[in-house]
């Protein structure tokens, strides 16, 4: 398979060209340098019809037949890392190394997945009757993956979705889609025709999938925003609804941390993927006995990162993905500017039409700036400070999310005990960013809906029955 040319979607276990197509841009020169397809209102009717006729079949297939295919497809994601990869920097901008890394985390996680059974409950077994209740799949599942992370949140939604009996269209995001058509083409070898379906379009195809009303369930990640009017789709029949959204997630700094020990972290944890993670710290509250060491370790390794495009040798942060998000994050700064707050920034970014940001940290701005009060889903980060741990935790679950957290203290104890108290559905304690396909990942408030990620999503994709049988 060529993985620079011929961009085809995935129907009914046929590759197809769209009706029309849509550019993809490399966000390190801001020029587009392919095209993909653009699906239409018939095809994609064509590709739900498909994963319809499919869905009977692929139900009733034995799970275990059901998982090592799911499997299977994992190892041929393995298989194309470094080909996936480089395209992957194309048209996302992270660096090939941090794309490897997703599409080899992508397979493992599907690995993982792949052995997860739903349970059985049996709640009576008497001489008058047998009760059991059992988990079954829904039909057609609507996916739509995001840019920040294209292939692994796609595959968060395709794994569990599969082993569950359910069929699936996935769409991917339109600044990222080829990665993902490319999947489509290498799951076509494991799947049965219909199973599992890829189309790819411009900002008409989301609306269009979640108000279709062949699919039982719509599983989307992406912006707040948008997800509530996903949900308000989904509302007109009912459909079942998973939705992975945005994030402000605070980072507090206890007074007793080593600050050499926990800088480096800290930072990537504020900044990896160009600070284009959901779980990203956003907001950084630091005990004014450690702020201003903190601060300077942070602004030293700023000014020592290379920004620039991710195919370059020694690249650590590439450029926002896309020109709407960096039009967004570049306001934001400006207000900050605006506003008189004091920014400290990076080493400089290259010049051109790319969608590069200088790293930047906000040194102690007001909590109702609006730096601190909206996610920037970029490299800003503000740095605030506070003397008491009370008044740090409200601040910090002050805010409309609830996705994640960290506590920072060389006393686990202290730290845990604060982490607990922190409003968000994951909370980690001296890490960042660990997530595993075994433990449920969940937002609060304006933060999602549902569950992805252990048995709880694995159940997401399925129903119970309740069997009632008379001795």
């Amino acid at each position: 398979m060529d993985f620079n040319d011929d961009y085809v979607m995935t129907i009914d276990g046929k590759a197809v060209v769209g009706a029309a197509t849509i550019d993809v841009v490399n966000p390190a020169t801001g020029e587009p340098f392919a095209v993909a397809p653009d699906c239409s209102k018939e095809q994609l009717d064509e590709a739900v019809a498909a994963a319809r006729t499919a869905f009977d079949g692929w139900r009733r297939t034995p799970i275990a037949e059901r998982q090592a295919m799911v499997a299977k497809a994992a190892d041929l994601l393995a298989a194309h890392a470094d080909e996936l990869a480089r395209l992957f920097t194309r048209e996302q901008g992270r660096p090939v190394d941090g794309a490897r890394q997703e599409i080899e985390g992508a397979a493992v996680w599907m690995k993982a997945v792949a052995q997860m059974e739903p349970p059985v409950h049996v709640s009576e077994d008497s001489d008058a009757q047998f009760i059991e209740t059992r988990y079954v799949p829904l039909g057609v599942v609507c996916a739509i993956a995001p840019w920040n992370f294209p292939v692994n949140l796609a595959m968060w939604k395709v794994a569990p979705a599969l082993v569950a009996g359910n069929t699936m269209v996935l769409k991917p995001s339109p600044f990222t889609p080829l990665c993902t058509l490319k999947i489509g083409q290498l799951f076509d070898e494991v799947f049965p025709a219909g199973v599992f379906n890829v189309v790819s379009g411009g900002d008409g195809l989301g609306p269009m999938m979640t108000a279709h009303p062949g699919f039982a369930k719509i599983s989307f990640t992406g912006s707040t925003a948008t997800g509530k009017r996903v949900m308000e789709s989904a509302a007109r029949d009912l459909k079942r609804l998973t939705l992975e959204l945005g994030g402000n997630d605070a980072s507090i700094v206890l007074p007793d941390v080593d600050l050499d020990a926990v800088a480096q972290t800290i930072f990537m944890a504020a900044f990896y993927n160009t600070a284009q993670i959901c779980v990203a710290t956003k907001r950084l509250y630091v005990h004014e006995d450690v702020y201003d060491g903190l601060r300077d370790r942070l602004a030293a390794i700023a000014a020592a990162v290379k920004v620039g495009d991710g195919a370059e040798q020694g690249t650590v942060l590439g450029p926002i993905q896309n020109r709407r998000q960096y039009d967004r994050v570049m306001a934001l700064l400006e207000d900050a500017r605006a506003g008189g707050l004091t920014l400290i920034q990076g080493a400089a970014v290259p010049e051109g039409a790319g969608y590069f940001v200088p790293v930047t940290i906000v040194d102690n701005p007001p909590e109702d700036s609006r730096v601190v009060q909206e996610e920037a889903f970029g490299p800003i980060l503000p740095m605030l400070k506070f003397s008491d741990v009370d008044d740090v935790i409200a601040r910090a679950n002050a805010s409309e999310y609830g996705l994640g957290g960290a506590v920072w203290s060389a006393d686990t104890d202290k730290a845990v005990a604060v982490a607990r108290r922190l409003d968000t559905g994951t909370v980690w304690v001296n890490q960042f960013i660990n997530l595993r396909p075994d433990t449920p990942f969940a937002g609060r408030k304006n933060s999602g809906f549902g569950v992805e990620n252990g048995m709880e999503g694995l159940l997401e994709y399925m129903a119970p029955q309740a069997v009632y049988v008379a001795k």
